[in-house]
C-alpha cells in the first residue's frame, strides 16, 4: 500500500503539498480540540482538500483509521509528512496530548512559513538587481557588442585587454549562445539541487553558507528560535526530554545542528544532565552561544525548564527579524557597486579603443601642420 501511495505524488502532484499539507494539520488540530473524533475530523478535512491525488490519500489514511490503525501510522504510511510531524503525533496519541501536540505543529508550521517569508522578501530585491543585471549583460554581449567589433577591428589601435576578452566572450555568444546559455542554466539548477536540496550532499550548500557571516548569524538565529520553541512546548505539554530531543533532531534540515541534538539526545539517555551534554558536544559555543547554554542549565536546575526555552525562542526570533532587515539594507549599496563595476567595465571596454584611436590620430596630425616663419619688422 505505502508503495501505491507513493506513486500517486509524482513531481506535479508535490508542488502544492506544503500548502495542502499545513491545512490538514491546522484544521485537525482545531477538530480534535473542538472534541471531534479522528475519523470524522478526516472525513471533514477531506471536502477541502483541493488535490485529487492527495484527497485520496487522506481518505486512505480514514480508511486505516477506521480499521483500527494509529494515527500516526497510517500518516507515516502516506508519506507526505515529516519524521518530526510523525513522531509529535506518536507521542500525543500515546500520552493523550494529541490536540496540544497538533496545536505545536501547525504553531510551528506557521512560523517556519513566516521565517520563509521574511527571507524570501529580503532577498527579493537582490535576486531582481541580479537578474535584470545578468539579462542586460547578456543583451549586450549578445546583441550590441557583435555590431562594434568590425568597428573595432578597422580602428587599427591595440586594443586593451579588457576589450579582448569582452570580444571574445561576445563572439562565443553570438556562435553558441543558443546551447550555451540553456546548458548553463541547466548546470546551475542541477547544482544548487545536488548543494542545497539532495539529502547525501546539502551540507555542502549548509556549510557554504555557514561561512557567509551575515547568512551564518541569520541561519543561527532562526535554528535557536526553533529550538526554544519547540523543546519548551513539548516539554511544557509533557513530553519526556528524550522524546523532545527525538522530535527536535527529527525536525531540523541542519546537519550540524542534527548532530548536536544527536549528541545531547545521547548524552541525556545514558542519564547525563543538559549542561553536561552540552559540554560534551566540542562546538557548542559556536552553535549555541555559551550565555544560552547557561539560561538553559539555570532552567533545569529551577525547574522552569520549558518556560526558559519558550523565553529563548521568543527573544531570537525578534533578534532573526532584525538581522532580516539589517541585512537587506546592508545588501542594497553592496548591489549598487557590483552593478557600477559592471557598468564601467562594458564602458571602459568601448570608450577607451575609441580614445586610443583619437589619440593616434592627433600625433599623425600634429607634424603634418606646417611652420611658417613670422617676421616681426
Amino acid at each position: 500500500m505505502k508503495k501505491n501511495k507513493k506513486k500517486k505524488l509524482n513531481i506535479f502532484s508535490k508542488i502544492n503539498l506544503g500548502e495542502e499539507r499545513n491545512y490538514f494539520i491546522e484544521n485537525l488540530a482545531m477538530l480534535v480540540n473542538a472534541g471531534v473524533g479522528i475519523t470524522e475530523s478526516l472525513g471533514i478535512i477531506t471536502s477541502g482538500i483541493r488535490s485529487k491525488k492527495i484527497r485520496r490519500i487522506i481518505l486512505d489514511v480514514k480508511n486505516e483509521v477506521e480499521q483500527g490503525a494509529p494515527l500516526w501510522q497510517a500518516l507515516k504510511e502516506a508519506g507526505i509528512f515529516s519524521a518530526s510531524t510523525i513522531t509529535l503525533i506518536k507521542i500525543g496519541e500515546k500520552s493523550g496530548q494529541l490536540g496540544a501536540n497538533l496545536n505545536a505543529i501547525a504553531v510551528q508550521q506557521q512560523k517556519d512559513r513566516v521565517a520563509l517569508s521574511r527571507i524570501q522578501s529580503a532577498m527579493a530585491y537582490p535576486i531582481l538587481v541580479l537578474s535584470v543585471t545578468l539579462i542586460v549583460a547578456i543583451g549586450i554581449f549578445w546583441f550590441i557588442l557583435p555590431k562594434l567589433i568590425p568597428v573595432f577591428t578597422e580602428l587599427n589601435v591595440q586594443l586593451p585587454l579588457i576589450t579582448k576578452i569582452f570580444i571574445a566572450f561576445s563572439s562565443f555568444l553570438v556562435n553558441y549562445g543558443l546551447i550555451f546559455i540553456p546548458a548553463l542554466l541547466f548546470f546551475i539548477i542541477l547544482v544548487s539541487y545536488f548543494i542545497f536540496y539532495n539529502q547525501q550532499t546539502k551540507f555542502i550548500g549548509q556549510a557554504f553558507l555557514f561561512s557567509i557571516p551575515g547568512i551564518k548569524k541569520l541561519m543561527r538565529e532562526i535554528e535557536i528560535s526553533r529550538f526554544g520553541y519547540i523543546l519548551g512546548n513539548l516539554l511544557s505539554a509533557g513530553v519526556s526530554l528524550n522524546d523532545s530531543l527525538s522530535v527536535l533532531y527529527d525536525s531540523t534540515n541542519l546537519e550540524n545542528y542534527k548532530k548536536l541534538y544527536g549528541s545531547i539526545r545521547k548524552h541525556v539517555e545514558e542519564g547525563n544532565s543538559l549542561q553536561k551534554s552540552f559540554l560534551l558536544f566540542h562546538n557548542t559555543n559556536k552553535m549555541i552561544p555559551s550565555t544560552i547554554v547557561q539560561m538553559i542549565v539555570v532552567g533545569e536546575q529551577s525547574g522552569n525548564l520549558s518556560g526558559v526555552l519558550k523565553n529563548i525562542g521568543e527573544a531570537f526570533e525578534n533578534k532573526s527579524d532584525n538581522t532580516i532587515k539589517n541585512l537587506t539594507v546592508a545588501l542594497e549599496p553592496i548591489l549598487l557597486i557590483f552593478v557600477w563595476f559592471g557598468v564601467m567595465a562594458v564602458a571602459l571596454s568601448i570608450i577607451m579603443p575609441i580614445y586610443s584611436l583619437i589619440g593616434g590620430m592627433n600625433k599623425e596630425i600634429a607634424p603634418s601642420i606646417p611652420v611658417t616663419n613670422v617676421i616681426v619688422r
